[in-house]
């Protein structure tokens, strides 16, 4: 078919605002699939490219991860998908190649599958980098064919989108990152996106009582319309002592399972504290660089040691794409997963700037681009 013509939201340079500019996007090589864009949701990493000034990528950056469309064409060597086959856009489609790959284990690819540049500013020709292999911010773009997750036609791409990145992280933290066993009490801290996948994923696996944490009060009634039982305002006092008041039983109280989707050191020091005897805190947020942690050792109740405290780390919930994808497309299906009350907002590609402002200053879960 030859390079195709589109539109994409651009950083054209480190401290730029983002702007829609012309595309040209060319056919996918090997093993590669081209994919018109349906929705994509407005996730927090794409904020932190651009805070970040690219975050090492080269400019011009086409921004976008959290995709889904239908497929237009297919490169060599592609037989699982056809043209016209709704998909999920992966992040994390497994390299096969690395040592984890070799000895079994794709959740913990070290790497991970990305296709050639093939998407062009227009009016230079100068190519550009796809934010996590993907650039969905786009009415077309090109990925590995291994990293287009096939979806049911029943399955509306507006709310598919939001499992790309959002939800199979929450939600992949509770089934793949650190499993959550039935009828055990659960902590989550932070109440984004992210969070809220995490009271979903927590809900799923029959956690018996679920403690959502968080300083806004707005998140915290989101979390109690996604399946919280109680709520710590942690402007209220130490939300390490209210989770543990919560949860006194005769042996100083604490949850099984504490997760941390801030990335702030404080919120993961207190989520290893919140943890009853041989608990696991799993951290879900993105640090910065230069970010540290203390931990006590030595405390009878909360101490690492004498608690015997555990600490998983997630990485976009440890997803298998090929796999999780369609489980959660079914869990939507079936009413057990809610995507509907995420999408806060519905958007084009011109009101990426203003949903990045709104993300930082706004109590927002989603807007999702539709085109």
């Amino acid at each position: 078919m030859g390079a195709i013509e589109g539109q994409a939201v651009l950083l054209n340079a480190p401290g730029e605002d983002a702007v829609l500019e012309d595309i040209l996007v060319d056919s996918p090589g090997p093993g590669e699939v081209r994919v018109k864009i349906a929705a994509s949701g407005v996730c927090h990493t794409d904020l932190t490219v651009k805070n970040l000034k690219g975050m090492g990528m080269t400019f011009p950056i086409v921004l976008g991860h959290e995709g889904a469309g239908h497929v237009v064409d297919v490169g060599e060597g592609v037989t699982h998908l056809a043209p016209g086959d709704p998909v999920v856009l992966a992040y994390r489609a497994p390299c096969e190649q690395c040592p984890a790959c070799r000895r079994g284990d794709p959740r913990h690819c070290y790497v991970a599958l990305r296709p050639a540049q093939r998407i062009k500013r227009k009016r230079d020709g100068a190519l550009c980098s796809q934010v996590l292999r993907c650039g969905t911010f786009s009415t077309y773009t090109v990925v590995h064919a291994k990293a287009a997750i096939k979806m049911p036609q029943n399955m509306p791409l507006d709310k598919a989108c939001l499992i790309a990145c959002g939800v199979v992280t929450g939600v992949g933290a509770t089934f793949n990152t650190t499993p959550i066993t039935p009828g055990s009490r659960v902590a989550v801290i932070g109440c984004g996106g992210v969070g809220l996948s995490v009271i979903q994923g927590a809900k799923l696996a029959n956690a018996r009582q679920i403690i959502a944490v968080d300083i806004n009060t707005t998140k915290l009634q989101w979390a109690q319309q996604f399946g919280a039982t109680d709520v710590v305002n942690a402007n209220d006092g130490d939300p390490v002592a209210q989770v543990r008041a919560l949860t006194e039983d005769g042996y100083d109280g604490g949850v099984e399972y504490a997760y941390e989707a801030t990335g702030i050191p404080k919120c993961i020091e207190q989520a290893v504290k919140m943890l009853a005897y041989g608990g696991c805190a799993t951290t879900i947020g993105l640090p910065a660089a230069t970010d540290a942690v203390t931990l006590n050792l030595g405390d009878m109740a909360t101490g690492v040691y004498w608690n015997k405290a555990a600490i998983h780390v997630c990485h976009a919930g440890d997803t298998l794409p090929s796999n999780d994808f369609p489980l959660l497309a079914q869990l939507y299906l079936q009413g057990r997963l809610n995507l509907d009350s995420m999408v806060s907002r519905v958007i084009s590609l011109n009101d990426v700037e203003a949903a990045f402002h709104e993300m930082e200053t706004g109590a927002i879960i989603r807007s999702v681009i539709k085109l």
